[in-house]
């Protein structure tokens, strides 16, 4: 395994960190500025034991030789995919807070307790294998993405049919990814270095599909003032993939029938028979077979197109491939908009798992867009999810919080307001929100009663104290992770801290 990059002017930091590393089996290679981390980096070799690059790389800020925020960006420029930690005392909060920014994997605090370094190297290194595993398959899987044994049958599939022109008919729910089927199929076919034209033709309004699908000639109808060559004639010596053929028009599928029967068609309003040396892939996410029984599609036609079927599952029938799916398309959507790629927390991500999508890998293609654009944080949390996903059931993957309060007996000595919360669950319903509620009416009552003042002020600090705790409790005590939880800014959680006296607390 490749070691853990160390570096740190501070001999006694290297030290706990070497030692407490070496105990996990890791190894360490130690550095004291950062000129000679970028010296080791460019001599660096996978093959050489000797000379290995680093798994993690885990800096200071301030050293002699250049600072780690320095080194950051000339690592993130050389390594993109090396997950960086930033080691920081609390009076560099404000760089580490930028450097976070800027794509650092996380910052440490200085002091910092041993146990959680570990742990969030050990998330370091599991983040940089992650991408190491991306990076091997991506190449392989250009074109589709998917371990699902559906997927893969799908894959087989392809591949028996490469030596072959044969019509395919690929069936799936819409946003499966039917077109990117029908391109591989082309790509891996005889007739490969011909076009791939794809026409959807329940886009195409009725009157003008014909004239798409053939061609028309010079004053065939109204505004013909050229000929036209059809999607047929450009496909020519390539493939045609129709998209949505179970929503053409009755009186074109004889047409079509006639084109795969004959192989040849007349452009409209022309006389001379047109040759058509093409390979008809169709797809359609309606039942073929009850469209005939119904009389709304040619059995005839049906069959010539059914020579081969392709079923592709939904997105909700292959669940292990979403994570694979998820970085994939949150790296494009990172490149398309030249920003840093989010990384997706594990409960957001079996949130994801757990939602049903119904635009399958489309819709989840749009969200990874949306979370790149809309997401405050590198790291995306299940609040960040999109409305679709958190107004679904999918609610397994958060674990239910743990109440403080453990007795009622205790319970009773707490005021109302404060004890009402812990019985909230992760996503209230209308009845936690009514409890909530009317505690906090009844302690404002009590208050109001006993004469109090500040009623306003007492009940606005219960308030905040509550949410700050929880924030920092889900948080383990990382403020600012805590603040973009809540929604506020660094500095707010900091002064909110010490107004409320929360400030020497210790969150776990």
């Amino acid at each position: 395994m490749k070691p853990i990059w160390i570096v740190d002017d501070d001999p006694s930091i290297r030290f706990v960190l070497e030692k407490a590393l070496a105990r996990e089996g890791w190894t360490t290679r130690s550095f004291t500025q950062a000129r000679d981390v970028i010296h080791a980096l460019a001599d660096a070799s996978a093959s050489d034991p000797e000379r290995l690059p680093p798994q993690v790389l885990v800096s200071d800020i301030r050293m002699p030789g250049g600072s780690g925020l320095e080194l950051l960006e000339q690592v993130r420029a050389q390594q993109p995919g090396l997950p960086m930690i930033i080691m920081t005392a609390y009076s560099d909060l404000d760089s580490a807070v930028s450097a976070f920014q800027r794509g650092a994997f996380e910052y440490l605090p200085k002091p910092f307790d041993v146990p959680k370094a570990v742990e969030l190297i050990r998330r370091a290194v599991e983040e940089s294998q992650r991408e190491e595993v991306a990076e091997v398959h991506a190449p392989l899987q250009a074109e589709m993405l998917g371990q699902a044994p559906a997927m893969q049958d799908v894959f087989r599939a392809i591949g028996r049919l490469s030596q072959s022109q044969v019509t395919v008919l690929i069936t799936g729910e819409s946003g499966s990814g039917k077109e990117l089927v029908a391109r591989a199929l082309h790509k891996h076919s005889p007739v490969s270095g011909g076009p791939f034209v794809a026409i959807n033709t329940a886009a195409i309004p009725r009157d003008l599909l014909e004239s798409e699908l053939f061609g028309h000639e010079r004053g065939a109808f109204t505004g013909a003032q050229t000929q036209r060559r059809g999607r047929f004639e450009q496909a020519e010596g390539g493939t045609l993939f129709l998209d949505e053929i179970g929503d053409m028009p009755f009186e074109l599928q004889t047409r079509l029938l006639r084109v795969l029967s004959d192989g040849h068609f007349y452009r409209v309003g022309g006389h001379q028979a047109v040759k058509a040396h093409v390979r008809v892939i169709a797809a359609t996410h309606q039942d073929l077979e009850r469209r005939v029984r119904e009389g709304e599609f040619r059995e005839d036609l049906f069959h010539r197109l059914n020579v081969i079927r392709l079923r592709l599952p939904a997105l909700r029938e292959r669940r292990e491939d979403i994570p694979m799916l998820t970085q994939h398309f949150l790296q494009q959507s990172a490149r398309q908009l030249g920003v840093e790629p989010k990384r997706i927390g594990a409960a957001a991500m079996e949130r994801l798992q757990a939602f049903q999508f119904p635009g399958n890998v489309r819709q989840l293609e749009n969200i990874c867009h949306w979370l790149t654009v809309m997401a405050p944080a590198q790291q995306i949390a299940v609040k960040d999810l999109p409305p679709e996903v958190l107004a679904t059931d999918g609610r397994a993957a958060e674990p239910s919080p743990q109440p403080s309060v453990e007795t009622p007996e205790a319970a009773a000595h707490m005021p109302v307001f404060a004890a009402v919360p812990q019985r909230l669950s992760p996503v209230p319903g209308d009845m936690d929100i009514q409890d909530w509620l009317h505690g906090l009416g009844q302690e404002a009552r009590q208050l109001l009663a006993r004469g109090d003042n500040d009623v306003w002020e007492q009940l606005s600090h219960k308030f905040e104290a509550q949410l700050l705790r929880a924030a920092l409790a889900a948080t383990h005590g990382r403020r600012v992770e805590a603040a973009n939880r809540l929604g506020i800014g660094r500095n707010t959680i900091t002064r909110k801290l010490q107004e409320l006296g929360l400030d020497d607390e210790v969150f776990e």
